[in-house]
């Protein structure tokens, strides 16, 4: 990644380099990305670390499902940025540019691609609890609860493992003087479909329906219903819009590279064409930052979550929400839907029922 040849072509000749080696491309950015990489790498892991202690916090007080998926996307994050940033582009390439032993970097790359596609499925379930959640919520109190969620985490970072393992063959697109081969094209290919085609496929479908049943609902309600107590239903809630701008910033950080990946492939070389290594090297930057804003939607969309990063940054602990709220949610998870709404009408009905009518009542 950080290579100046500054030296003019007769100098090339004089040191014996091959016609391949003039060729080479440059890093028109200089010391940018070790100077970006750094800073990213200083901000971006702290505020993961503090991210997974709130999450784990609210996970233990509230037992949703939700903060069980965000907590293995963050700690896929927190492994892409030691991977990918610290040992990958500082470690191995600005510091002794890629001059170490090749089953080192082979293994390196493994251990890269398998975090990133952790990072990137992670939210894959996430994604369809809320979706089962909003659009199937009978059968989202049967299926959803942290045990499940846990298992279901643990098969995914497997998978992402075992994904990552065929990379242990992936070239150095910014070294690499011969042209892609087929084994580079297949490396390729399965790179943007497991880590970009495939999921946001998933998010376009899902978060579609989503949306679609919000409005549905909606359009329903409102037209039922006037006045100010159709009014909560109009809004879009806070763990939808915390999905979907999670899955809408990764669309959007991740679509330069996958674009630069395949036109490397087909069209020009980034060791030979210095505004393809440009544009790889800017595509890549934006693409890690995906790893460090997570922290700040959390904190735009989730009160929750703010309340707990300020008492974890205040080194204090206190209860997230009243005794009344926890109680309520203690309810059995097996419990019908008739026996809730049954109990809530008797309360609602002795809360309505005026005392005396209720002390004439029992006299009789």
């Amino acid at each position: 990644m950080i290579d100046w040849p500054n030296m003019t072509v007769s100098g090339h000749q004089e040191l014996g380099l091959k016609p391949e080696e003039l060729q080479r491309s440059k890093c028109v950015l200089g010391f940018i990305p070790v100077i970006y990489y750094s800073i990213l790498l200083c901000v971006g892991v702290p505020v993961n670390i503090l991210t997974a202690v709130a999450l784990s916090r609210l996970a233990s007080r509230t037992k949703k499902t939700l903060y069980y998926y965000l907590l293995a996307v963050t700690g896929s994050d927190i492994l892409s940025q030691l991977f990918i940033i610290f040992v990958g582009f500082l470690i191995e390439t600005a510091v002794f540019h890629r001059q170490v032993p090749a089953f080192l970097l082979h293994s390196v790359s493994v251990a890269e691609f398998a975090a990133n596609h952790a990072s990137i499925w992670s939210t894959v379930p996430l994604t369809v609890d809320r979706y089962v959640a909003l659009c199937h919520p009978l059968l989202h109190r049967q299926i959803s609860y942290p045990a499940r969620a846990r298992k279901i985490i643990i098969v995914v970072l497997a998978l992402s493992f075992i994904s990552g393992l065929p990379f242990f063959w992936w070239s150095d697109m910014w070294r690499n003087s011969q042209p892609p081969t087929s084994m580079d094209a297949f490396l390729i290919w399965t790179h943007v479909t497991i880590i970009y085609f495939v999921p946001c496929s998933i998010f376009f479908v899902l978060n579609s329906m989503i949306i679609y049943t919000l409005r549905t609902r909606q359009q329903q309600h409102c037209q039922d219903e006037r006045g100010p107590k159709s009014s909560p239903s109009c809004k879009l809630g806070k763990t939808t819009a915390m999905l979907l701008a999670i899955t809408s910033v990764f669309f959007v950080l991740w679509a330069p590279r996958t674009i630069v990946v395949i036109y490397h492939l087909y069209v020009s070389s980034v060791h030979r064409d210095w505004r393809v290594h440009l544009a790889y090297d800017l595509s890549n930057m934006l693409a890690m930052l995906n790893t460090a804003v997570n922290f700040f939607l959390y904190c735009f969309v989730s009160k929750p979550f703010r309340e707990v990063v300020r008492d974890v940054v205040l080194l204090r602990g206190g209860a997230l929400y009243p005794r009344r709220v926890l109680v309520r949610r203690q309810t059995h998870p097996n419990a019908s839907i008739s026996s809730l709404c049954s109990g809530n009408t008797k309360r609602s009905q002795r809360e309505s029922t005026p005392l005396s009518l209720r002390r004439t009542e029992k006299l009789s």
